[in-house]
């Protein structure tokens, strides 16, 4: 159930997508270092490193995880084995203008998986605001010239990137209806160890497969193990923990208009590298954005 938007919640469900952006410019950047599936599952092969030290005893028998193992499973598959792994994907075999052009359907998933799935009614001012959070996203990626968006081509790789932001729905609202014992849901880690566990499991076989059927190489240096250290302890701990306190209370549908913050701040972090400064275009995209995160937002 959400509740009224509060500055605590909003700082927690901006910092997600933060991570996410600095996650997507990264992920572009090493392109050539290492297979896209293969880098989602070295991530997670990091942040379980992280995680045991805080959350070991979740592995214990009696602590719930094998009890409830089906649920784990499900939303390992989804938020660790899949949604990562399909973006990195995308990256590879679609060009960032589609691949964020896509990712901007979020708030349209998350209404319509909410409605079918899980009886919960959309209101008129919800599909305003993820109008206006589309709107935004496509003032970025046209520059605020509407003939570009005329000129994109869709290519196989654009599937990937609507799989993974449909995935992503779908975590965002088994989040929201807890099903897991008490214990490992109070504790912030031992919930995400716990996903991570059987992420992992499922990431191992699709990167078996990825090496398996493609030509798949690695190039280790420096450079890529920066990226590891920053995807884990950035994009997958911080960000999962930050994003899942905020479904909690704000709910999943107030928080996809959120994610849309990302290929906004994606922009600005790639103009950065690039030693660019940001446009006009810019600050209104963000200005669309959050008008569609407040007039979609309760009031109690």
């Amino acid at each position: 159930m959400s509740s009224k938007l509060t500055p605590v919640t909003a700082a927690l469900l901006t910092v997600a997508p933060l991570l996410w952006a600095g996650n997507a410019v990264v992920g572009r950047l090493v392109t050539g270092l290492v297979p896209p599936i293969t880098l989602n599952f070295l991530r997670w092969v990091v942040a379980l490193v992280i995680l045991l030290p805080l959350a070991a005893w979740v592995l214990r028998p009696g602590a719930g995880l094998w009890s409830h193992w089906r649920r784990f499973a499900l939303l390992g598959l989804l938020g660790v084995g899949c949604y990562n792994a399909l973006q990195y994907l995308a990256l590879h075999t679609s060009t960032p203008l589609n691949v964020t052009l896509v990712a901007a359907s979020g708030p349209f998933w998350t209404l319509a998986i909410g409605a079918l799935f899980f009886q919960t009614p959309v209101r008129r001012m919800q599909l305003l605001g993820a109008l206006l959070s589309i709107a935004g996203v496509l003032l970025v990626l046209c520059r605020g010239d509407g003939q570009q968006l005329l000129q994109v081509r869709w290519v196989t790789g654009d599937l990937y990137i609507l799989l993974a932001t449909a995935c992503w729905s779908w975590y965002s609202w088994l989040l929201s209806r807890p099903a897991e014992p008490r214990p490992i849901r109070a504790d912030w880690a031992a919930f995400l160890l716990a996903q991570v566990v059987f992420g992992l499991a499922w990431s191992g076989v699709f990167t078996a497969l990825e090496w398996g059927l493609t030509d798949a190489r690695i190039q280790w240096g420096w450079p890529l193990l920066a990226t590891l250290a920053f995807v884990a302890v950035g994009p997958a701990v911080l960000a999962y923990r930050c994003w899942g306190l905020g479904i909690e209370r704000a709910g999943p549908a107030m928080a996809g208009f959120f994610a849309n913050l990302t290929p906004v701040l994606a922009a600005l972090m790639s103009a950065a590298v690039l030693g660019e400064w940001p446009y006009w275009y810019h600050g209104a995209a963000f200005a669309l954005i959050v008008t569609g995160i407040l007039i979609s937002s309760p009031r109690r």
